[in-house]
C-alpha cells in the first residue's frame, strides 16, 4: 500500500469549503512548473488577468472561474 502524507491533502479542505462553488479542480504540468486550479467545470473564460505575482486570474463574465500559478515549485 502506498504511504502518503494524509495531514498534508486535509489542509485543502477550508480552501474547497470557501471556494466559489464548493468544488475544486486542480493540475499540474512540472514541464512547465505550472499548478492550474478551476472552480468550474466545464469552464470557458471570457477574460482574464496577470497580478504582479504571476497568477493568473480567469473570469467568465464576473465570476472569477479559476487561477494558474506560474513558476508553481518556487512558491
Amino acid at each position: 500500500m502506498a504511504v502518503v502524507d494524509i495531514e498534508a491533502y486535509l489542509k485543502l479542505v477550508p480552501m474547497v469549503k470557501h471556494s466559489p462553488r464548493r468544488y475544486l479542480w486542480s493540475s499540474y504540468d512540472a514541464e512547465a512548473d505550472t499548478l492550474y486550479v478551476s472552480f468550474k467545470q466545464p469552464s470557458q473564460a471570457t477574460d482574464s488577468e496577470l497580478t504582479d505575482d504571476d497568477v493568473i486570474l480567469r473570469y467568465e463574465g464576473d465570476e472569477i472561474i479559476g487561477f494558474t500559478i506560474l513558476r508553481a515549485s518556487k512558491r
